[in-house]
């Protein structure tokens, strides 16, 4: 066998110095095996894909019909949230900034992010939350949420969730809270998510690969958790609304076909719509990059399009307004979720006057107060300041939606 010149220049000559050609037989059969082995394993994915797509054309009634099912039977009560004791309705944004801030830096799964809220509700629906624990029952939903169905290398530790949150709660109280979350909910997990329904939308109108539309939607329906108003509707019907106003917002053209993708509820639309002006900043700049095709600042531009449609059409008038100003400010003055009314007044549905307390032994000090003392609030995650472009929007102007849609309703 013959050395190369360099070989022989820089090691002198050995007997022992192998080098094998590239164009040795047994590199070829190497390349040939491995180029059979690459092929071998696009094929079978392609087989499986087509298999999965037969049977779920088979099974897509029998499907709907479970999701639909169990959509209804781990839907959180909103008036058990109302009568809690400590957490109010305004505390719920910054906790659901902290949480997206969160899910961003560990790159979970959209489903995990609506598995990780529902969860959070269903909790908070059936026990009595301190404010001290609100987070903690946020970062305890998160980790479960990821665990059932993000991947195993994504799965966020319990030192990671700890850092998170400053280092405010011990390691030990998230595998607690934890437990006491999975045993309070009876070990039922599973919660079909506004994103399945999503995904089975978009499959069957023949939209899957429009990815632009998908991010629209999901900046709605995101913004949908942080509103009071949207926690009791169905996320199949939050899916379909979400997804009919993301068509209307980017101009795509609305199916006039009475399937099951094209049906939607009018009022979940035009709520949707009232709260664009309104977006979490948090929300705003995730969906403002490009990752997920500035969507948001899509939405500012059909706010001001809107906006000037409507001046231009309409001049302006001088009105005398009869409702009080407490009212307006009620519904419009708050940027994020109003507070909740009178507790006592709350209706219960089920014959209870308050969910069980949370266990508040040893177990859950560590440190803090005993709880005639003072509580110690959670840091909550900081809101930037108002982006100029959405506070521009005036909030009380509300636009007709209804030229872009049609007047179809949810059977």
């Amino acid at each position: 066998m013959s050395f190369p010149q360099h070989s022989q220049t820089r090691y002198g000559q050995c007997d022992s110095f192998f080098i094998q050609e590239e164009d040795d037989a047994f590199s070829l059969a190497e390349r040939t095996r491995e180029r059979a082995r690459t092929i071998a394993r696009v094929q079978h994915r392609q087989l499986g894909q087509e298999l999965s797509r037969l049977v779920a054309c088979e099974y897509q009634d029998d499907i709907l019909d479970h999701m639909e099912f169990m959509e209804a039977e781990t839907l959180p009560d909103v008036n058990s949230i109302d009568i809690q004791t400590e957490i109010q309705w305004y505390m719920r944004p910054y906790l659901l900034d902290f949480l997206i801030e969160a899910h961003a830096a560990f790159q979970l799964l959209p489903d995990t992010f609506f598995l990780a809220v529902n969860l959070l509700d269903r909790y908070c629906s059936r026990r009595v939350v301190y404010k001290r624990h609100y987070q903690l029952v946020g970062c305890a939903a998160l980790l479960i949420a990821s665990k059932y169905g993000d991947k195993k290398e994504k799965v966020p530790t319990v030192r990671e969730l700890r850092a998170m949150c400053c280092h405010l709660y011990d390691e030990d109280m998230f595998i607690q809270m934890e437990w006491h979350v999975l045993q309070t909910l009876n070990w039922v997990i599973g919660h079909p998510t506004v994103d399945s329904f999503l995904l089975i939308a978009l499959q069957e109108s023949g939209c899957e690969t429009d990815v632009e539309l998908q991010h629209m939607t999901w900046y709605l329906c995101e913004m949908a958790l942080f509103q009071k108003d949207f926690i009791a509707v169905r996320p199949s019907v939050l899916a379909r609304s979400a997804l009919a106003l993301a068509r209307a917002i980017l101009g795509r053209p609305q199916s006039r076909e009475l399937n099951w993708e094209d049906r939607y509820d009018s009022a979940v639309v035009l709520k949707l719509a009232n709260y664009l002006s309104q977006p979490s900043q948090v929300l705003a700049r995730k969906y403002g990059s490009i990752t997920f095709s500035s969507v948001a600042h899509t939405v500012e531009y059909f706010l001001r399009a809107q906006q000037e449609q409507q001046l231009v059409r309409e001049p302006v008038q001088v009105q005398v307004t009869v409702h009080e100003p407490k009212v307006e400010m009620a519904n419009y003055g708050n940027p994020q979720t109003p507070q909740k009314s009178i507790y006592g007044t709350a209706t219960i549905q089920h014959g209870c006057l308050t969910p069980p307390i949370t266990p508040e032994d040893d177990q859950f000090h560590h440190g803090y107060a005993k709880p005639q003392a003072p509580p110690i609030m959670c840091p909550p995650s900081p809101t930037p300041a108002p982006n100029p472009i959405s506070s521009s929007i005036v909030p009380s102007q509300r636009f007709e939606y209804s030229q872009y849609l049609q007047p179809y309703h949810v059977q």
